[in-house]
């Protein structure tokens, strides 16, 4: 952006004539009250609050100081897009830049950390970082990016506008976290003790447990969808990504590994192993062998029952006791069938159902907002930064 697009009472300001990288050093944090440490693992991507941390009574060779109010960034691997708002004081990673405000007067330091979520200024980071494996970015990189600062009245607004829509981003994370904690409480309610409720293989559960074609497709396009492990997310399918093959393969795969609407897919090896979802497609789909279905018999199993024990933390626990191989984690066709779940009669199964099926339903609608909103901040963000949108 030109200096002569710029709206009335604007002016373009490089980062480092505002800001400065404090570098606060701390060599005796314990002594000095401080009792939290951060490392680039603590901040998450998109999300300004700083949720989890190490103690410092457990030892720290970081030396970094950052305190309240200063805006904390990640110049390691800049495409994750790592920016928080310290709400706290502590001692941090060398690979974080601890920002504030030269002058309060010139720059608030609330709307500091949407300037470093900025697009431009990600993109800055990006484009000035260096190194194959874990490329950085530098603070004298950072100091020559060049931005649209707005007058001071304009930032207040700007920036509570930000924080309201990150306000409503994290009452719904709350929520959702809530949810998932309502889960598992229900699921512990039926399986917490596993010693007092009864277990049966699953294979005598079951229909069919099948994997999908242990022979990679020729064709590269065609009609009919092909899954592979990376389609398999915890709790639901992910089909933005499927290859397409013919119409031939398909049947040939299809004719020994015939996936349906209401079996339970289930990954078998590689990174996502263990990953479980209800499989809710109408239309017939080809499946590799990393992928395998779970076909309960609904006399003695509801699907829906057994998918939400192997999505519990006990399940993950059983799966991953199973997991063989160390580059590549796996569980057999074998495994599976030998696997042990809690049995409670059916008609109980049926409505324990129910009400996994409506807090599932919950916390999608809760993660759908989310995404929204996120998306509905990131565009309002990268608008009002650059004046685009009048407050």
């Amino acid at each position: 952006m030109s200096a002569q697009s710029l709206k009335p009472g604007w002016k373009m300001v490089k980062f480092g004539e505002v800001v400065k990288n404090a570098n606060l050093v701390e060599r005796n944090p314990e002594a000095n009250n401080i009792e939290r440490v951060v490392g680039l693992e603590h901040i998450d991507p998109e999300n300004l609050h700083i949720r989890r941390w190490n103690s410092v009574a457990d030892g720290t060779s970081f030396t970094r100081k950052f305190v309240s109010g200063q805006t904390l960034f990640g110049k390691r691997r800049a495409y994750q897009r790592k920016v928080a708002y310290a709400e706290f004081d502590g001692i941090c990673s060398g690979d974080i830049l601890t920002f504030e405000s030269k002058n309060r007067k010139v720059l608030l330091s609330e709307l500091l950390p949407f300037i470093c979520q900025s697009d431009a200024f990600f993109d800055h980071a990006l484009d000035t970082s260096a190194g194959s494996l874990s490329p950085r970015t530098s603070w004298k990189a950072l100091k020559e990016f060049e931005f649209p600062l707005p007058p001071l009245d304009e930032q207040k607004r700007i920036a509570e506008i930000l924080w309201a829509a990150d306000e409503v981003m994290e009452s719904r994370k709350i929520l959702i976290d809530r949810l998932n904690q309502t889960r598992i409480g229900l699921g512990n309610s039926v399986w917490g003790k596993t010693h007092d409720i009864h277990r049966e293989k699953l294979g005598s559960l079951c229909l069919k447990v099948q994997d999908g074609t242990h022979f990679s497709p020729q064709s590269a396009s065609g009609p009919r969808r092909y899954m592979t492990s990376k389609n398999i997310r915890d709790g639901y399918l992910d089909i933005s990504e499927c290859g397409w093959i013919t119409e031939e393969e398909h049947r040939n795969i299809y004719r020994r590994a015939d996936v349906q609407y209401g079996d339970i897919v289930l990954t078998k090896d590689g990174a996502n192993t263990g990953n479980a979802a209800y499989f809710n497609l109408e239309e017939e789909v080809s499946l590799l062998s990393s992928v395998a279905f779970i076909r309960a018999n609904p006399k003695k199993l509801n699907a829906k029952f057994l998918l939400a024990f192997l999505r519990s933390p006990r399940g993950k626990w059983e799966i991953i006791r199973e997991m063989k191989g160390t580059a590549i984690t796996r569980i057999t066709l074998t495994q599976i069938r030998e696997f042990r779940v809690p049995v409670i009669p059916i008609e109980e199964q049926n409505v324990f159902s129910v009400k996994f099926d409506l807090i599932d339903s919950s916390i999608a609608t809760a993660g759908r907002d989310l995404n929204n909103i996120a998306k509905t901040k990131s565009a309002l963000l990268n608008q009002l930064l650059v004046g685009a949108i009048h407050v």
